[in-house]
């Protein structure tokens, strides 16, 4: 899945060396940033909110890169942000990689089977899933979900993703089940399951692989959009969508509360994509 030769052609990679960075630097900085912070997101500075002019402080050695509207520490608020923007990308990449994988896996192996049926059932599911602009479905779920907390909106990620994975595992089901070692499997008496788990998912690991790593950025950018929408976790809590919304009418004369977030989103979203299109070169069988 991942030999020696696709690890050095991956580090061969100039962009894949910088999205890999760009991660590091980012889960560094959700897991390290609230301890350097030193404020707690969600509380006012009455007493050093704004400069002597009576507008919004600016990036001073007490508050790193000055506060919000509320008066609330903008760096804590980013670090916490981040927490939120990749443990829900995170989780819900995890459901839609799995339920992908899962439908995909039965759909391919039922294919041209006695169980056909099964495989047309499951694929006219994903046709009507692909139908909807997945942005939009997330949104229409979102608002119907009403008040959110964190579970559910990696619920409602994860759940309504998964089908274009299941469509491209499988297509890569199909190839694999043909192969001499899995008719031999079959004819050895080995179960279905056993087949699926232990022959074909290895086969079909690496790309699941570079669609979790695309599926990361997508996930970081639907959870702000809803958060930026207001159909996503509820104020106070941190989220670069709701930081966009909340800065957006200072933008002319405190710029940095829309660029700070907005640039953290701009380079993750960079970074995983990177890092995925790296994997997918490293991958390829077929050498430069």
């Amino acid at each position: 899945m991942f030999d020696p030769r696709a690890s050095r052609r991956f580090k061969k990679n100039r962009g894949a060396v910088v999205g890999a960075a760009l991660v590091v630097a980012l889960v560094s900085f959700a897991v390290f940033g609230p301890m350097f912070a030193g404020h707690d997101p969600n509380l006012s500075d009455f007493s050093a909110g704004r400069d002597s002019t009576g507008g919004l402080l600016g990036p001073s050695s007490q508050h790193l890169l000055g506060v919000d509207p509320l008066l609330r520490d903008s760096f804590s608020r980013l670090a916490y942000g981040a927490r939120v923007s990749l443990l829900v990308a995170f989780f819900a990449t995890t459901i839609s990689i799995v339920v992908g994988a899962a439908v995909g896996l039965t759909s391919g192996y039922a294919e041209g089977t006695r169980a056909a049926s099964v495989d047309t059932f499951l694929m006219r599911m994903v046709d009507v899933g692909l139908s909807f602009p997945y942005l939009l479905l997330v949104m229409a779920i979102g608002a119907a979900v009403g008040d959110t907390t964190i579970v559910t909106i990696l619920m409602v990620l994860g759940f309504t993703s998964w089908f274009g994975t299941a469509r491209i595992i499988r297509a890569k089901t199909i190839q694999v089940r043909h192969l001499d070692f899995i008719m031999a499997s079959r004819a050895l008496g080995q179960s279905t399951a056993s087949i699926l788990l232990r022959h074909i998912l290895p086969n079909v690991a690496g790309p699941l692989i570079v669609i979790a790593s695309a599926s990361v950025a997508q996930m970081i950018i639907a959870e702000s959009v809803l958060s930026y929408l207001q159909v996503g976790l509820p104020p106070p809590t941190a989220t670069w969508g709701r930081m966009l919304l909340e800065g957006q009418r200072f933008y002319t004369v405190a710029p940095r509360l829309v660029l700070a977030p907005g640039i953290l989103i701009f380079l993750a979203v960079l970074g995983f994509n990177l890092v995925g299109e790296g994997l997918r070169d490293a991958l390829d069988p077929h050498e430069d």
